[in-house]
This record gives structure tokens, sequence and C-alpha cells, in this order.
């Protein structure tokens, strides 16, 4: 069935058009965001709420503002890092186990597993390496342009521009 027809019929509310949906989106969407929390339970937990989130607002969509991926993958973004700004998120941050932080650090500057859970990698790798960085802060690692401009230490209006130009790369990329 055609993903355009699919949309359609969800923003019809079509309950088996959102069961395809759903098992066309879910694994790549999860993908994101347990890049951004690190947890499989609260990013299972986040991954329904997205779904919910896409039920309620399909009618929001518009095949002129983008493509229903992107859309998609904008709503489960937004909702993994509003997840890492909550208090409860930060509550059972505070008692992770040694092998959490081990995890962490070993994964410091890379983030080829992370873009190639959610089936981007190669099309990352095709960038030059600031965009890399820029895309792994402020996408995969849900910084702020602010908190990104501080960590590479780059003036915000850059970083602004740079996520611009890199993003713009992307899509043409993908549109090969």
């Amino acid at each position: 069935m055609q993903p355009t027809i699919l949309i359609y019929q969800l923003q019809q509310k079509n309950e088996k058009a959102f069961q395809k949906i759903y098992e066309m989106y879910a694994d790549n969407t999860f993908g994101v965001i347990y890049t951004i929390i690190r947890d499989k339970t609260i990013s299972e937990e986040v991954l329904q709420d997205v779904f919910i989130k896409i039920w309620n607002n399909a009618s929001s969509y518009s095949e002129k503002k983008g493509r229903f991926f992107t859309w998609i993958l904008n709503i489960a973004r937004n909702a993994a890092i509003d997840k890492t700004r909550s208090k409860s998120f930060k509550n059972s941050q505070k008692n992770q186990e040694a092998e959490y932080f081990v995890d962490i650090l070993e994964e410091k500057n890379s983030f080829s597993q992370k873009t190639d859970a959610i089936g981007i990698k190669k099309y990352i790798n095709a960038l030059e390496p600031l965009c890399k960085k820029v895309i792994d802060l402020l996408f995969f690692k849900g910084f702020t342009q602010k908190e990104a401009s501080e960590k590479l230490e780059i003036p915000l209006g850059t970083i602004k521009t740079r996520n611009r130009i890199c993003i713009n790369k992307l899509r043409e990329i993908l549109e090969v």
C-alpha cells in the first residue's frame, strides 16, 4: 500500500492504517528515542507516547511541510528530549549503575552505533566532520544549540548556520 494512502487513512482515524504505520516506523523511531534516553524501558514508554501523539495529531501532518518519516522523527526526538528534561527522569538517572557510565565513556566520541540503529549511518558518514559533530550533539544527544555552541566552542550563530547547512546537505544526500 502506498504511504500517502496510509497517511490519508491514518488521518481518517483508520486503526489498520495506524497499525501498519506502527509496524513500518516503530523500530527506527525507537532507535532515535533510545539514543537520547539510553534506557530501554523508558524508551519503550516514550515510543508509545509518540505513537499516541501521531494518532492524535495525524491531521496536522502536511506533505507540503516535509516527509512523513521526518515528521515522526521530530515528534520522537522532541518527546525524548522532553523526557530527559523531566524531573522524574533526572531523579532516576542519579542512581545509575557504574556500568551505564562506562558505556557512555566508551561511546563518547562515536555515534556510528546510534546512526546505524536507525538506518542512516551511511548518510551521516558522507557528511564532513563538523556536520557529524553538530548533528550528533543536536539530534542524537539532545543538546540545545546554545549547549552545542559551548561544547564545540563555536559562536551560537555559527552553530545555527552550520545546523541548517548540515541538514540541507543531508537532505541532498537522501534525495539522490
